[in-house]
């Protein structure tokens, strides 16, 4: 009785291990997830959604928290007999410029960050220059502010002179004090940056933060000018 011997079936060969990113040149270990010659702006264009919840869930803690102020503000002048106008430090309006100034060299940071497309360096190295500057006239703001206090000082006005030099001191401290939690952020991302790690999303949300503290300035501003 004659036997029927079957072939043994075909085991397909290993895809390429270059094909594949498994190995390396030298053969040895595991190769960058990132594909050779893949565009390294777009691998960091994606941004955490954590990120972008936190700005906008601190956005709209400040935004309250300065809203309760404001309401104190306008009960305590109301409602007070020994209520003392003061004229604000001229001072302000200069920061209030150099505030914007930020904003505006943030946004070319912004700019130069989107056409840099990971090969070209000095793309890369003008949006840090932008970024840079943007941390120095936010220096600049908070020491302006401090000059004001001094003016304020000269004049005999302390924090427990009179109820409206009590919330300039409050508003002014507490505002510089977030504007320092920007810069913080800001050097977060010239950090990343710096290392080709910055995401898009990091730095608009940085942005955002940066953009929401000088629209916050410019209502403090306001409040100030009308009921101090």
């Amino acid at each position: 009785m004659a036997t029927t011997v079957h072939e043994p079936p075909k085991i397909e060969s290993l895809p390429d291990r270059n094909r594949l990113g498994e190995g390396s040149a030298g053969g040895g270990g595991p190769r960058s997830p990132i594909p050779a010659g893949a565009n390294l702006q777009a691998v960091h264009d994606h941004s955490s959604p954590a990120s972008r919840t936190g700005v906008w869930v601190a956005i709209a803690a400040i935004s309250m928290s300065f809203a309760a102020f404001t309401s104190a503000l306008v009960v305590r002048q109301g409602g007070s007999t020994d209520w003392r106008h003061l004229a604000l430090p001229r001072i302000l309006y200069l920061n209030t410029l150099i505030l914007l100034l930020s904003s505006i060299t943030l946004e070319v940071g912004r700019w130069r960050f989107r056409r840099w497309t990971g090969g070209t360096e000095s793309q890369r190295a003008g949006a840090q220059r932008a970024l840079y500057a943007t941390f120095a006239l936010g220096l600049l703001f908070v020491g302006g502010q401090y000059m004001a206090w001094l003016q304020l000082k000269a004049q005999g006005l302390y924090l427990a002179t009179n109820p409206s030099s009590s919330f300039f001191y409050v508003f002014t401290a507490i505002h510089g004090l977030h504007v320092l939690g920007g810069m913080a952020g800001l050097l977060y991302v010239i950090r990343k940056l710096g290392t080709s790690a910055l995401r898009r999303g990091t730095l608009d949300a940085a942005s955002h933060y940066w953009h929401f503290m000088d629209i916050l300035w410019l209502y403090l501003l306001l409040v100030l000018w009308m009921k101090l």
